[in-house]
């Protein structure tokens, strides 16, 4: 018996990388996947090699329209949505730091408009599906970025404080509805885009042993904790930020020397 046994689920940026982990977990754990991104190619073979019980939608998640498409149509082929996991997600428009002093703001504009925008037109669109089904959980995917700034990507800082804050306001209005909203803050994860930039800059690989567990995360380590939140086993949970980032925000690891930086 799973955790998310007969219940809809619907995860966005699932093409690849954690999302794709949060997928592969959401129908091990016995739901049906409604697998959604903008990459078509790679989405419906996602779908397609995690089994019978995922489907692929197209979907951008700064289109409102898509969004109640999407949600009717899986309403009326599946049942109503009990489960979303908002993870898509951009760093930057280009995937490169900039100076945020300096940074065009129709830049700005857009993180926040994929980011923050588009989890909240995303939930927008399942409320009412999860109302008449009686409740459900929603996951936002924030950001160890979003319980403290990082240099060189502002605007993406900026974005996940603020699904932090969304999250919060939503659980705030939604709880009566017995539709729970948490907040999910990985660190860094082991997924394709962190070893490319790793390979870039050796450096960001080398820090990594700074942390308590001296490692990156397993994108099934995040889908573990996500398909808990969305499960009752999690039923006094709405509101709340759970972190996984192997101790980054606890502190560092002893230095080398056994002499006291202190």
């Amino acid at each position: 018996m799973g955790l998310l046994d007969d219940r809809v689920v619907l995860v966005t940026g699932a093409a690849r990388g954690l999302g794709r982990a949060m997928a592969e977990q959401v129908v091990a754990e016995g739901a049906l996947c409604v697998v959604t991104d903008v990459t078509d190619e790679a989405g419906q073979s996602a779908a397609n090699t995690i089994g019978s019980q995922a489907h692929y939608y197209r979907l951008d998640v700064t289109r409102v329209d898509e969004w109640h498409a999407v949600v009717a149509d899986v309403q009326d082929r599946f049942g109503p949505v009990t489960g979303l996991l908002n993870n898509a997600a951009i760093s930057s428009v280009d995937g490169r730091p900039s100076d945020f002093a300096t940074v065009p703001l129709d830049d700005v504009r857009r993180v926040l408009e994929v980011n923050v925008l588009g989890a909240c037109a995303g939930i927008q669109a399942v409320v009412p599906s999860m109302t008449a089904a009686g409740g459900g959980s929603i996951v936002n995917l924030s950001s160890t970025g979003g319980l403290r700034a990082v240099g060189g990507f502002g605007p993406y800082a900026t974005s996940k404080f603020a699904v932090r804050g969304m999250t919060k306001a939503f659980a705030a209005e939604l709880g009566e509805r017995g539709i729970r909203v948490n907040s999910l803050h990985p660190g860094h994860i082991d997924t394709p885009m962190r070893r490319a930039a790793i390979e870039k800059d050796p450096s960001i690989g080398r820090a990594r042993l700074s942390k308590p567990l001296a490692r990156d995360g397993m994108p099934v380590e995040i889908a573990h904790l996500a398909t808990f939140l969305l499960s009752d086993r999690s039923g006094y949970c709405t509101g709340a930020e759970f972190v996984a980032d192997g101790g980054l925000l606890a502190g560092t690891r002893p230095a080398a020397s056994p002499a006291s930086t202190l």
